[in-house]
């Protein structure tokens, strides 16, 4: 395994680290505490849940797994986050995080998904910094981290509060052209940094053929392409793979295995011939599944990045059809309120899809 220095906490992270959102069946217990267990000892010591991952079970399966590597003196990193912006709610919610997760202390504490300035700044007025400041001295958190999905130079007001410590923020082979210039933030403040959906989401190892200019050599696999070229970009600490199996752990420590530095001309390569369409496919977060009027906004999204993939609309009508047995006609009934918008992390026009679709 690799380990690499998270920034200025001087933590040494492994490069690949494990995501609690993904498990393929969260309620078989043992199994889930098998896969963290067996990431462990695979040299993995970042793992990374919240407390709306499958509910709380994620944070619980966590906790089960953390007390299994305490026994067996096996050192790891805990990370989580809240929604919650002030202080007595962050409070109880944290109380709660710890009995789950079988902790006297957090490692890594995000104040969760950072989409706008406006968010930011309405929970900065409701004394979320101020708590995790406390937080921190009381020694129920070791540092202060911010899950940010802001693109372009925004990042930078949340950086200049010099109170960050590490960032999780999405970047992968398909979106880097929207994200770059928060990495050149995130690298210029030596901010502890890793990368969320390094695989897009699995749209990346889905569709290997139309991703296949990342691959350094026909032999390598897409998810090792995928990754080494995460593990390239040196002020990246960790990526984050939210893992379903033992297979697909096995799959990213293989990629750890067969790294080699990518030379800067070769990576370079590798963007240009990357489209600039790639940084507006959606990556199924669902943090848009809330419709007033009841859309299944994620599904017309998944469905959408068909059409940008494959350059055709039958792509998303055969896709409608025959994954998700929905009509074209219910993306019509969009009111335009805008709050799917408000949330997306990719800032896709969704709306605009939406009118796309129906359209058609």
């Amino acid at each position: 395994m690799i380990y690499r220095r998270h920034g200025r906490t001087g933590e040494k992270l492994s490069i690949v680290g494990f995501g609690g959102m993904r498990f393929k069946n969260i309620d078989d217990r043992e199994t889930c505490v098998n896969m963290v267990l067996e990431a462990a000892k695979s040299g993995i010591n970042y793992f990374d849940t919240a407390p709306k991952y499958f509910g709380i079970k994620s944070e619980q399966t966590f906790g089960d797994a953390f007390k299994e590597l305490k026994k067996q003196n096996i050192q790891f990193y805990s990370s989580t986050k809240t929604f919650e912006t002030k202080e007595p709610e962050i409070r109880r919610e944290i109380d709660s995080q710890l009995k789950r997760l079988g902790l006297d202390t957090i490692d890594f504490y995000h104040m969760w998904s950072v989409t706008s300035l406006d968010n930011w700044k309405k929970r900065k007025r409701e004394g979320i910094l101020n708590t995790f400041v406390k937080l921190k001295e009381e020694g129920l958190i070791r540092h202060i981290c911010v899950s940010s999905h802001l693109i372009g130079d925004d990042i930078k007001e949340l950086l200049e509060e010099n109170v960050f410590e590490a960032v999780l923020f999405g970047y992968s082979a398909y979106n880097f052209s929207v994200r770059q210039k928060a990495f050149d933030a995130i690298k210029a403040y030596d901010i502890g940094c890793v990368v969320m959906n390094p695989l897009g989401g699995g749209i990346i190892p889905q569709n290997p053929e139309i991703f296949d200019f990342i691959k350094k050599d026909k032999n390598q696999s897409i998810v090792e392409a995928a990754l080494h070229f995460i593990f390239a970009h040196e002020k990246i600490t960790t990526a984050l793979v939210g893992f379903q199996d033992l297979h697909e752990i096995h799959e990213a420590v293989h990629a750890v295995e067969t790294y080699r530095d990518i030379e800067d001309s070769l990576l370079e390569k590798i963007k240009s011939d990357a489209t600039e369409s790639f940084g507006t496919l959606c990556t199924g977060c669902q943090y848009c599944n809330n419709c007033p009027v009841e859309i299944p906004i994620p599904k017309f999204m998944e469905a959408y990045n068909h059409k940008i993939l494959y350059k055709n609309d039958h792509a998303i009508s055969d896709r409608l059809k025959w994954h998700w047995d929905i009509t074209k006609e219910i993306a019509a009934i969009c009111t335009e309120c805008g709050q799917c918008e408000q949330v997306c992390t990719q800032h896709i026009p969704i709306i605009d899809r939406l009118k796309d679709i129906a359209s058609m």
